[in-house]
């Protein structure tokens, strides 16, 4: 880069200022999202490095592009582009320049100079208008033509994408939108715009809305209306877990939020209903409207499951007492009366359910389980649906446990919808397949992996009923136990061992709405009283730093959490966040750092994946490889790299490349939601109890908590905050149909 005293201030325009050169040099380019560096040569003939979203960017480009200036530590000034606009080189040298450099596939560089010093300045109008051309030139065949001209448009169309697209998204929304309806993408959106949220994921009903406005389409059309009607669906789904929506409901909600009247809505609702986009359906005498697609998911697995039940084989009960005895003799353990009824549950059925709260034995029947399934030749499925619930069910039963979308072995995404290699095509071999933690398992998770499931396997369904529900739309585990459908167990005893443990003893008090114990000072769970929520986060950051480091060692290093009840407030995620970093990472000279918005990143942060991104490809020591890196997984930033615009992430023992272009899915985790730390458990639970929402102060909210930890809990903060918590067994409700679809057996 040349000298910054003699580079030309590049002029202002709408806000951002104006760049314009020729791409000299690519020097990274990602494909996936567009996010590219490289060296832009301008009139002035200064050399400028420009980072970005710049798709499909080549040498010999000629770019203009739209953004400031930063400053990277490393490399010094470069300009960070926000928008560009790209355009072909026009001249003969610039055009042999272009293609030379491999911008077009199938073109290297020695054709490209046949096909320049034949077609001159013509050449681009008979690559994309003439292909047929080409195959005149000695080394292109008719179908290479074809591939080069194929590719040419293809190029083409995303620069026209990204110019039309410009004034309404970001780079990156524009490349996944050209991802899916490649050449079509501008005439689909112009047409409809409202498709872009209904199949395009990071574009919401708002955004769209404010497109088609821009466009001049009508605010009483029937596109508009029929997409807000979904979106509320869609919305309902991803926030609250809703699978259905009251019909009193939802019809006032679409009037308020599209502005129009209730007889239009209505209109729109029968317009779904007819291409069955929706289905309307009576639920305790209200009618319910659904989304198509989360119908058929819920209708699916009530009659897959039914299906399981009914065709399982069946086993002599004499033989399966025989069994059991053999494995209490064998592992030495005397099953309890509960646990028995259990195991032996699990072999008569084709479906069985488990429920139970902490230290009642849940793992000690899987053991047993897997046991004697492998004692009969059977091939058993372990899954789990997190990474980590997945580690600590392989540790715990000796056994290896996958995630659900590892046993399904994923393939991708399409539109909006999961593709797994495994499916009702492509079953799975095993016999039986049990899954742990499903509580977090939603009604899309559970349809996929049923699908995958053959006929006359055993499945048996694991959780803790009284946990927060899925993250995603359903409430599976507490609508299959609902039913009375299935043989189901529920373990309440609490085994010696575990009763020595207040985290234990304490977790039960709290679910039947009882105070725990907090005076006892030589266990597992102490409660440090403080008034203000200043006061209570200083003593956390203290615990985390200090107090506790100094007390247990080497297990506090990667196994203490801050577990918080809100994200928001002095005692929430956000703030505790800055603190801990702080206190336990901070500046210092060689620890490489990246600032993304508010959020500083750093060398050996502890991080968290806050959305399913299934495109990131990770690696293990081993060699092995995959892909996918999902909500709530924590790892541990180990390199930054501004040269290549991307940092290396740890998650457990999966190696990640993560590129500066997918900051947005990530945050500091030193402290996570209860929500994020569902299905993990970690030695030391540090739980803040500050101000917060009164929807958080909920007692399952407060039991999940509690029961993230194995070895400590630590709650800092108001006795009320904690009382008020425990009294407050009010649970969200979600609209769901699926107990009365299993009630109404449809096999």
């Amino acid at each position: 880069m040349q000298d910054e005293r003699f580079m030309r201030e590049p002029i202002e325009e709408n806000g951002l200022l104006k760049l314009s050169g020729t791409v000299e040099h690519v020097i990274y380019a990602n494909e996936e999202n567009g996010f590219a560096i490289c060296d832009l040569g301008t009139e002035e003939g200064e050399l400028i490095t420009v980072t970005g979203h710049l798709p499909y960017v080549g040498e010999g480009d000629v770019l203009t592009v739209y953004g400031k200036w930063v400053h990277n530590p490393k490399y010094g000034r470069q300009f960070k582009a926000e928008q560009s606009e790209k355009q072909l080189p026009a001249d003969r040298a610039a055009i042999l320049r272009y293609l030379s450099s491999g911008a077009i596939k199938g073109l290297g560089p020695k054709t490209a100079k046949r096909v320049v010093d034949t077609f001159g300045e013509e050449t681009f109008d008979v690559i994309e208008n003439h292909p047929e051309f080409l195959a005149d030139i000695p080394g292109i065949t008719p179908k290479r033509a074809r591939a080069i001209s194929e590719d040419f448009q293809n190029k083409a169309g995303i620069r026209s994408a990204m110019m039309f697209f410009r004034d309404f998204f970001g780079a990156a929304v524009t490349v996944r939108i050209y991802k899916r309806w490649g050449s079509r993408a501008v005439d689909i959106a112009k047409k409809n715009p409202y498709r872009l949220c209904e199949e395009i994921d990071g574009i919401g009903f708002e955004r769209a809305d404010r497109m088609a406005m821009q466009l001049g389409l009508e605010r009483a059309s029937d596109d508009r209306l029929c997409s807000g009607i979904l979106y509320l669906l869609s919305t309902s789904a991803g926030q609250s877990g809703h699978v259905c929506l009251p019909r009193e409901q939802l019809l006032p909600e679409a009037a308020r939020l599209l502005d129009c009247t209730p007889e239009r809505i209505e209109e729109a609702v029968s317009l779904l209903l007819a291409e069955r986009k929706l289905v309307e359906v009576e639920l305790e005498g209200k009618a319910h409207l659904y989304d198509r697609t989360l119908y058929d998911h819920e209708r699916f697995i009530a009659r897959k499951l039914l299906l399981l039940d009914k065709v399982c084989p069946v086993m002599d009960s004499v033989n399966i007492g025989a069994f059991i005895e053999r494995e209490e003799r064998d592992s030495g353990v005397q099953y309890a009366r509960l646990q028995r009824q259990a195991i032996f549950d699990a072999l008569d059925n084709g479906v069985m359910l488990l429920t139970g709260g902490p230290g009642t034995g849940k793992t000690t029947v899987v053991r047993a389980l897997l046991h004697i399934f492998d004692s009969m030749d059977l091939r058993i499925a372990l899954c789990a649906p997190t990474g980590r619930a997945a580690k600590r069910l392989s540790e715990s039963t000796a056994h290896e446990a996958k995630t659900i979308h590892r046993l399904l072995e994923y393939t991708g995404e399409e539109g909006r919808g999961m593709r797994f290699h495994r499916d009702e095509h492509n079953l799975l071999e095993e016999n039986v397949v049990i899954i742990d933690e499903a509580s977090m398992v939603d009604v899309y998770l559970m349809s996929a992996l049923l699908k995958a499931i053959k006929p006359g396997a055993r499945v048996v369904i694991i959780g803790d009923a009284d946990q927060l529900p899925s993250v995603g739309a359903g409430n599976v585990l507490r609508d299959l136990l609902a039913s009375e459908c299935f043989s189901t167990v529920r373990l309440t005893e609490i085994f010696r061992q575990a009763e020595k443990s207040l985290i234990v003893t304490n977790a039960h008090a709290i679910n039947r709405g009882e105070m725990p114990r907090l005076d006892e000072k030589k266990n597992d769970f102490f409660f440090l009283p403080r008034t203000s929520d200043g006061e209570i986060a200083a003593t956390v950051a203290q615990l985390y730093a200090t107090r506790l480091p100094r007390t247990y060692g080497e297990i506090t290093v990667g196994g203490m959490q801050v577990i918080c009840p809100s994200r928001k407030g002095e005692t929430g995620t956000e703030n505790l966040n800055v603190l801990l970093q702080a206190a336990v990472n901070p500046p210092a000279e060689g620890k490489r750092e990246q600032r993304f918005r508010d959020t500083v990143f750093r060398e050996g942060d502890r991080v968290m994946q806050t959305r399913n991104n299934y495109d990131l490809i990770w690696e293990r020591e081993d060699g092995t490889s995959g892909n996918g890196i999902f909500n709530g997984d924590i790892g541990v930033i180990t390199a930054i790299r501004p040269s290549s615009q991307s940092m290396e992430i740890l998650f457990d023992d999966r190696r990640v490349q993560y590129a500066f272009s997918n900051l947005e899915e990530l945050e500091t985790a030193y402290a996570v939601t209860v929500h994020k730390s569902q299905g993990s458990e970690y030695p030391i639970v540090i739980l803040p109890l500050g101000s917060t929402p009164p929807l958080l102060l909920s007692r399952n909210l407060l039991y999940t908590a509690v029961t993230r930890a194995q070895m400590m809990v630590v709650a800092v903060g108001r006795r009320e905050v904690l009382a008020s918590m425990v009294e407050n067994n009010r649970q969200s409700m979600r609209y769901t149909g699926l107990c009365r679809w299993l009630r109404e057996g449809l096999v």
